[in-house]
């Protein structure tokens, strides 16, 4: 049964979306892409009629990057961002962290068949293993509308060094009305189509309406440029395409005062 959503004020989304999501988060979302993991990218390609590595290319493009930076990437997946970044800039140190083993040990064999070594943590993007001020790039692209996002990025700001840069990339919810309703129906076109075409299991299925779900209870590209800057980023930028659907934000962590 389909479910139309009304997000709250920015103020309350938070604690909506863990009402209404936290216990798929917890319970369910493991399984899912662990069900995906083997055809998690070729799945992303139909789904957006061949435009995946063109949105990475977007991505990739409001990345700075110097030689011999250390540089995180959040809710890695199969290692599409750090895989892109080594080949732009052999030099860096690229550490991937993602709950699922499965989507890593993907990423880690796509890496190693390219001859290219990122650093695989396993472990809750909410609690990130590492200290303080140690990144000087953190990247996060398709994962946050399944995060406690605010938790998410209060600890990606811990991580970076002062004058480190936050990349950010995801569907995002589009502010006119109109296109947003259309933007469902294709998703859910799309979750159908790549279900039958790659024989995906329970635990995927049974999820399909929670993805748009979860998109209708996120944010627009407006509405996350705030958030960052209540969090203490500066300098926040953001880009939209294709009417506000995917957005990339780029922002600072100031030097302390």
């Amino acid at each position: 049964m389909e479910i139309e959503l009304s997000p709250p004020p920015v103020a309350l989304r938070e604690q909506a979306r863990e009402r209404l999501f936290g216990s798929v988060w917890t319970r369910d979302l493991n399984d899912v892409f662990a069900d995906v993991a083997p055809y998690y990218d070729r799945a992303n390609y139909v789904a957006s009629l061949g435009l995946w590595n063109w949105f990475l290319g977007r991505f990739m493009a409001t990345i700075e990057l110097r030689p011999n930076q250390r540089v995180l990437d959040v809710c890695a997946g199969t290692n599409a961002v750090g895989i892109a970044l080594l080949r732009r800039e052999p030099s860096l140190e690229v550490h991937a962290i993602d709950r699922s083993a499965a989507m890593q040990e993907v990423g880690q064999q796509r890496a190693r068949a390219m001859g290219l070594g990122v650093h695989s943590t396993i472990g809750d993007v909410h609690e990130l293993p590492f200290p303080d001020n140690h990144f000087d790039v953190v990247t996060i692209q398709y994962a946050s509308r399944h995060l406690r996002v605010r938790r998410v990025f209060e600890e990606i700001h811990r991580v970076l060094k002062p004058g480190g840069c936050f990349h950010h990339c995801d569907m995002l919810r589009p502010g006119n009305p109109l296109v947003e309703k259309l933007y469902y129906v294709y998703l859910r076109f799309c979750l159908a189509l790549t279900g039958f075409l790659f024989q995906s299991g329970p635990a995927a299925l049974k999820c399909k309406e929670y993805f748009i779900n979860a998109l209708q209870m996120f944010y627009s590209a407006d509405e996350l440029s705030e958030m960052l800057r209540d969090l203490g980023y500066r300098d926040v930028a953001a880009k939209t395409i294709f009417a506000g659907m995917i957005g990339f934000h780029r922002a600072v962590k100031p030097p302390p005062n």
